[in-house]
């Protein structure tokens, strides 16, 4: 396992997630986001250098009032504070999948998308896929 969220990192998440982790432990780090004005909230955690299986890594959960989403073996990320949104990432061979949490309480799961699409002509692409290439074009420059 090559990347591990250290407290500089935690700390840009919860700069540009606007709120500060409510539990904080050696592998587990917990933010819970409130969005008054629609009524959603969700937890966000960060499980850092875990077991999964016979192989250590990270992972990333959320849990909404409808939906458990995880990432499994993060291998990076990135913040957009004029987005208010961090973007969980996860390569595999040359797929890419991305979670993608806002501050105002919402998430989105870009799963397995071809790596080359991030970097592609977007116009060239359905409707349909062209918002997962948009979406995690911003993760090109770690990958």
């Amino acid at each position: 396992m090559e990347f591990i969220f250290k407290k500089r990192d935690i700390r840009k998440i919860a700069q540009t997630l606007g709120t500060a982790p409510e539990e904080e432990n050696n592998n587990q780090i917990r933010f819970v986001l409130n969005n008054q004005e629609t009524g959603r909230r969700l937890a966000l955690e960060i499980y850092n250098g875990i077991r999964i299986g016979k192989v250590t890594g990270n992972l990333i959960s959320v849990f909404t009032d409808n939906a458990h989403i995880q990432l499994h073996f993060c291998t990076g990320y990135v913040t957009s504070d004029l987005l208010g949104e961090v973007t969980f990432i996860g390569e595999h061979h040359n797929r890419v999948s991305g979670l993608i949490i806002e501050k105002q309480a919402a998430c989105s799961l870009y799963s397995n998308i071809d790596k080359k699409l991030l970097s592609g002509d977007f116009t060239k692409l359905g409707p349909e896929v062209m918002l997962a290439g948009i979406a995690l074009s911003l993760t090109e420059y770690i990958l």
